[in-house]
């Protein structure tokens, strides 16, 4: 890039040291009365960015009022954590335990000992708020078809609820298929063998019910069905779309994910404000990267449009080099991988080349000299570190995120009691 030095100086200019987290101090004044706080990460494995998040996400709840935090996960499983940390009858007995229902490739994702302590500060924090003020941990994303099934079924039948027969009904639907969500795809998309109409009407049933169970609507057991059938409504279409082909199946997840985001904030009540852990190219607005050519959207883009831009703030996570989490493929074992120093020009190489320590970078968007898209480092629980060619998005970065922390030599997350492989 011709101007690469320009930019260099104007992150000199505007960044800030991150060494300790009263360092965060300028960030969290940013931030606002923001009601949604979008917190990145540029790969699914690098301790720094679960360390900084869970840091942020602490101050936000302690002195800005959050409600919950939101993240890249199953409902299920994170409903376990979430039962946890809000100490329900019949919880799981310690943090550990509350950890275990993470057992769906990529497990390291939130089995890990940084999302350990993050749940100790939750479960203690909570000990001194009232049942409706808790904070709470949920899951919004779509991929746990046949666990949220199991739930609803396991949830209706303890409580002869009945809803139980149209559950029934609905589920048995997908047996057929073997709990291979991509022999479901094939056949809803080429063959018209869809369960579309029983779940959608099962998830009408379920949220119906919970509108009339409690004039204040915080049965939060109710609301638990409600999202496991969202789940199984959006996962039927999502692997559908999948097997398609395009963007649709993308843009149906990210769609999902706001739309439970929306609920549990509705849930909440007036004045919830919500935390939301997730990848990079989920939080950060699709419409300053090239997903807005190929007809994607994401989360950062369509809660920006429906809530308003002052209303978000997102922040975004890199790092120069280091070590991470991922898998050579898909389902594969688990590797500890080298990270290799940042691609010439890269948005990541300019940070650096700013000044080699971590540091927060805020963003004034009517600020035109880092207007220029430039290539952004995004690394998904696949990856080859030979490859990195492919693993850059150029992005405005201003117009992406509000913010960002920049992690000079990051390092790899640390899973739970998992054997992890080193390359």
């Amino acid at each position: 890039m011709a101007n690469s030095e320009s930019v260099v100086d104007k992150i000199k200019e505007s960044s800030i040291p991150l060494r300790s987290p009263a360092d965060l101090d300028p960030l969290i004044q940013a931030i606002g009365d923001a009601d949604f706080v979008l917190l990145g990460e540029a790969s699914h494995g690098t301790s720094e960015f679960y360390a900084w998040r869970a840091e942020l996400s602490k101050r936000l709840i302690a002195e800005k009022g959050f409600s919950f935090i939101a993240v890249e996960g199953d409902w299920p499983s994170c409903y376990t954590l979430n039962r946890y940390v809000k100490q329900y009858n019949g919880a799981a007995p310690n943090p550990r335990e509350a950890l275990r229902d993470y057992n769906r490739w990529p497990t390291w994702m939130w089995a890990n000992e940084e999302i350990l302590q993050l749940t100790e500060w939750l479960h203690d924090y909570n000990r001194s708020l009232s049942s409706k003020s808790k904070i709470g941990f949920y899951g919004i994303d779509v991929y746990s078809l046949w666990e949220s099934m199991d739930e609803i079924l396991k949830h209706l039948e303890k409580t002869g609820s009945p809803e139980l027969e149209t559950a029934r009904k609905a589920f048995a639907c997908f047996d057929p298929y073997n709990r291979e969500p991509q022999n479901y795809g094939v056949s809803a998309a080429f063959l018209s063998e869809s369960c579309e109409e029983e779940v959608v009407q099962l998830l009408r049933d379920l949220q119906s019910k919970r509108q009339r169970q409690l004039s204040d609507n915080r049965d939060e057991a109710l609301l638990s069905d409600e999202l496991n059938a969202l789940v199984a409504v959006n996962a039927e279409r999502y692997y559908q779309s999948m097997v398609r082909g395009g963007p649709e199946s993308w843009n149906v997840r990210d769609q999902h994910m706001v739309e439970a985001l929306d609920r549990i904030k509705a849930f909440h009540g007036q004045g919830a404000k919500a935390i939301v852990w997730e990848h990079n190219t989920h939080i950060g607005d699709a419409r300053a990267t090239d997903m807005l050519e190929d007809g994607m959207v994401n989360v950062g883009q369509l809660v920006r449009e429906k809530y308003g831009e002052d209303r978000v703030y997102a922040i975004g996570f890199g790092t120069h080099r280091g070590t991470v989490i991922a898998s050579d493929e898909w389902g594969g074992e688990m590797i500890t991988m080298s990270v290799p120093e940042a691609r010439k020009d890269s948005w990541e190489d300019l940070m650096h080349r700013a000044g080699a320590f971590d540091k927060i970078l805020l963003f004034d968007e009517q600020d035109l000299s880092l207007s220029e898209p430039i290539g952004h480092r995004a690394i998904g629980v696949v990856y080859n570190p030979r490859r990195e060619r492919g693993n850059y998005v150029p992005s405005v970065l201003p117009h992406r995120y509000n913010a960002f922390i920049h992690i000079e030599e990051s390092h790899a997350v640390s899973p739970l009691n998992q054997e992890v492989l080193h390359i």
